[in-house]
């Protein structure tokens, strides 16, 4: 890392910092209160989004699943940004790939679980009328 320029004209040495030690200034996009307030007010309105997609008649109704899905994505999004404020900068590049993996660890473990449980169901042996007479 080299230095940073924090203020006109006073430098600041990043060399001996630790990744998310990084300030964000008020001028970046999720800096300052303004960040936070606008990442509330944008996580309001995708949240009152979902549901309306859920309950009205707007969305077509095989397509409210998919308009769910992309909604969710946009409000991981804007927590990412506004809150956790991961940008695409060079100093959060560790927390971008630590971020990539445990998408990948959740993904294989959720994935994992079903394909097990689907083999499961079509493995297991018919239940007889008997034994399903006999169960409590």
């Amino acid at each position: 890392m080299t230095d940073v320029e924090s203020r006109p004209g006073e430098m600041q040495d990043r060399r001996d910092s630790a990744p998310g030690e990084e300030r964000i200034t008020e001028h970046e996009v999720a800096g300052g209160l303004l960040g936070y307030v606008i990442g509330y007010g944008l996580a309001i309105l995708l949240t009152v989004a979902s549901f309306l997609a859920a309950q009205t008649d707007l969305i077509y109704q095989p397509a409210v699943i998919s308009a769910l899905v992309v909604l969710a994505v946009a409000q991981m999004g804007v927590h990412l940004v506004f809150f956790l404020h991961l940008t695409t900068g060079p100093d959060n590049t560790n927390n971008i790939l630590a971020l990539a993996f445990g998408v990948l660890i959740v993904a294989l473990v959720v994935l994992g679980s079903v394909w097990i449980m689907a083999h499961l169901n079509e493995n297991m042996a018919a239940m007889t009328a008997h034994q399903a007479g006999t169960m409590p």
